[in-house]
C-alpha cells in the first residue's frame, strides 16, 4: 500500500513525528498492536499540534489498521474518517485511496457491507485514475473479503483472484495478505461447492486453497509475526480437516491457539476454539465438540466477539439435535435468533453513530474553512473573489460556507423553521451508466427545480456531491413536510428521458424542525439521520416529524 511521504525538511516535530512512526510500525511488525496504537495515537496528536498534515494522516492510518487487530472496529472508522479529512485537504489522492481500503476492514467488522463496498468503489476509481497497480491490488482484495463476509463466495473469490494476479513482486505482508484471505474464503467455499455436487471444482478449490496457505505460513515465520502465523495455522488446519486429514487439521489449529494466548490475540483464540469443535463435528465426535463449543463460547462472550458467538450458538443447536437434547439445542437456537435480531439493531445503532460522527467532523472542517474564509474575505476587495467563496460553481445554488451563515441568522428571527438534507438516489449509478457530465446536468436541473419551488425567503444550498440543504423559514414541520414532498414529486415528474433515454431520477429528504438557533446543530444531526431513514425505507420519500 502507499505510504504518505513526510516532509522532506521536517522541523523537530516532524522529527519527533517520524521516529514515533518507526516505533510503531516496529510494534506493528512484530504484533504488538496495543503499544502500536499507542505510539501512532501520540504521532498523530503532534503532527496536529505541529500543523504536519501528512504526518497526521500517516500517523492515523498505522493507529486505525492497528486498532483493527485489536478488535476497536468503531475507534478504526472514527480514526479512518479523519484520516480521509486530512488527506481530501491535501489533496493526496494516492494516500486517500490507501486509508479508503483500510476504512473498509473495520466497517465490514461491523457489518456496515454496503458502507465498506463504497468506500472500495471511491478507492477502486482513483487507483484506476492514478493507474496504480499496488493500490489497485488493495481495492480487490478487500472487495474479495467484503463480498465473502455477505456470503458471496463466487463473487468474492473472483476478485481475490485479480488481486493474486497483480501481488507478484509486491512486499511479503501483501503477498500473505491475499494468499491467506484466499485460503480463508475456500473453507466456507468448499463445503458450499460438495453441497451444489460440484465435487471437482470443491478439490480444485481445496488444492488450490493449501497451496496458498502454505506459501502464506512460510511467509508469516519467515516474517516472526505471531499474529499472521496464528489467523494462517487456523485456516490451514480448517482446509486439512475438510481434505480428511483430521490429525494434522487437530495439531495446526491447537498451534493456532496456542499463539494466540501466548500474545493475548483474544478473537482468534476464540475461533480457533470454535474451529477445533467444528473439526470434532466433522468427526462424528458430538459430546467432545459441545464440550469444546461452551468453552469457546465462554472466551467469546469475554471477547465481545458477538459475530463468533452468534455461530458459536447455532453450531451449538445442530450439535445438541445430534446428539437428541433438544431442549439444549432450542436454548442455543433462540439464543441465536436474539442475537441475530439484536445485530440488526447494533448495525443501525453504530451507522447512525457513524453518521453523527461523520456530520461532527464535517462541521469541524467547515468551522475550520469557515474561518479561512472570513480571514481572507477582510483582505479581500473584490466581489468576484466573495462570489466564489460563498457560490456553487457547478449548480449556481449558494454553498455551504454561505448555508453556514445564512442558517444561524434565519434561526435568529424567533419564528418557526425547518431544515432538510436532500440527496440524489443512486446517483453514482447515473456517472457510472451515462457519464460525469450528464450527471453534473441532472445536479444542475435538480438545483434549478429545488429553487424554483421555494419562496424567495427560504435557502437552497449545495453541500457537496449530490447533496442539498433546504432552509424552511416560518415553516411549521406540518407545512415544510408538504413543501419537501411537493420537491421530491417535482424531481421525479422531471422529464429525465429528454436529457438522455433511460435516465430516471429520484431524490431523498430528511427534514427536522429548528425550534431555536441554538437547537440548529441538533436538528441538522436529526435530519441526516432522517434522510438515512429515508434511504433505507426504500428512496424516493421525504422522513420528518
Amino acid at each position: 500500500m502507499t505510504a504518505i511521504s513526510l516532509a522532506s525538511t521536517p522541523t523537530p516535530a516532524g522529527v519527533q513525528v517520524a521516529a514515533l512512526l518507526a516505533q510503531a510500525e516496529e510494534a506493528r511488525l512484530r504484533g504488538d498492536y496495543r503499544a502500536g496504537s499507542d505510539l501512532a495515537r501520540q504521532a498523530a496528536a503532534l503532527a496536529r499540534s505541529s500543523g504536519d498534515g501528512a504526518g497526521r494522516a500517516e500517523a492515523l492510518r498505522s493507529m486505525a489498521n492497528q486498532l483493527i487487530r485489536l478488535g476497536e472496529q468503531e475507534a478504526a472508522v472514527t480514526v479512518c474518517q479523519e484520516a480521509v479529512a486530512v488527506l481530501e485537504e491535501l489533496h493526496d489522492e494516492a494516500g486517500l485511496c490507501g486509508i479508503l481500503t483500510v476504512q473498509a476492514m473495520p466497517l465490514n467488522e461491523l457489518g456496515l457491507h454496503e458502507e465498506a463496498l463504497g468506500v472500495l468503489a471511491r478507492g477502486r476509481e482513483i487507483a484506476q485514475r492514478l493507474g496504480d497497480r499496488d493500490l489497485l491490488y488493495w481495492v480487490h482484495n478487500r472487495t474479495g473479503v467484503v463480498h465473502g463476509s455477505m456470503g458471496d463466495r463466487r463473487q468474492s473469490t473472483e476478485y481475490l483472484a485479480r488481486a493474486l494476479t497483480m501481488a507478484e513482486g509486491m512486499d511479503a505482508e501483501a503477498r500473505f495478505c491475499i494468499l491467506n484471505n484466499l485460503g480463508d474464503n475456500a473453507v466456507y467455499q468448499v463445503p458450499e461447492l460438495r453441497a451444489a455436487g460440484d465435487h471437482a471444482g470443491a478439490q480444485a478449490t481445496l488444492d488450490n486453497a493449501l497451496a496458498h496457505v502454505d506459501e502464506a505460513l512460510r511467509l508469516a515465520r519467515a516474517a516472526q509475526h505471531p499474529f499472521r502465523e496464528s489467523i494462517c495455522l487456523d485456516n490451514y488446519g480448517m482446509l486439512r480437516a475438510l481434505d480428511g486429514d483430521f490429525e494434522d487439521a487437530d495439531r495446526m489449529i491447537d498451534d493456532s491457539r496456542a499463539i494466540a494466548v501466548i500474545h493475548g490475540y483474544r478473537s482468534l483464540e476464540s475461533a480457533a476454539l470454535q474451529h477445533q469443535a467444528h473439526v470434532r463435528l466433522m468427526r462424528g465426535e458430538c459430546f467432545a465438540a459441545i464440550e469444546g463449543l461452551l468453552e469457546a463460547l465462554e472466551r467469546a462472550l469475554e471477547a465481545g466477539e458477538t459475530p463468533m458467538v452468534m455461530e458459536i450458538h447455532r453450531e451449538l443447536s445442530e450439535a445438541y439435535e445430534q446428539i437428541g437434547n433438544f431442549a439444549s439445542a432450542l436454548m442455543h437456537y433462540r439464543a441465536f435468533h436474539t442475537l441475530e435480531r439484536a445485530a440488526h439493531n447494533d448495525v443501525a445503532a453504530t451507522r447512525a453513530r457513524m453518521a453523527v460522527h461523520q456530520f461532527e467532523l464535517d462541521n469541524a472542517r467547515l468551522e475550520a474553512e469557515l474561518a479561512r474564509v472570513r480571514s481572507a474575505e477582510l483582505e479581500a476587495s473584490t466581489l468576484s473573489w466573495q462570489r466564489q467563496a460563498t457560490e456553487d460553481s457547478l449548480t449556481g445554488l449558494p454553498n455551504r460556507r454561505h448555508a453556514e451563515l445564512r442558517l444561524p441568522e434565519m434561526a435568529a428571527t424567533g419564528g418557526p423553521m425547518c431544515v432538510a438534507i436532500a440527496d440524489v438516489d443512486l446517483f453514482k449509478n447515473v456517472n457510472d451508466r451515462f457519464g460525469h457530465f450528464l450527471g453534473d446536468e441532472v445536479l444542475r436541473q435538480i438545483a434549478a427545480i429545488l429553487r424554483d419551488n421555494v419562496r424567495d425567503n427560504d435557502l437552497v444550498a449545495r453541500l457537496g456531491g449530490e447533496e442539498f440543504l433546504i432552509g424552511l423559514d416560518g415553516l411549521d414541520p406540518h407545512d415544510a413536510l408538504g413543501r419537501c414532498e411537493v420537491l421530491r414529486a417535482q424531481v421525479a415528474a422531471y422529464p429525465w428521458e429528454a436529457l438522455q433515454p433511460g435516465l430516471a431520477v429520484t431524490i431523498s429528504f430528511g427534514l427536522a424542525a429548528v425550534p431555536a438557533v441554538d437547537d440548529l446543530p441538533g436538528a441538522m444531526i436529526v435530519a441526516d439521520r432522517r434522510l438515512y431513514e429515508a434511504k433505507r425505507a426504500g428512496r424516493n420519500r421525504v422522513v420528518g416529524d
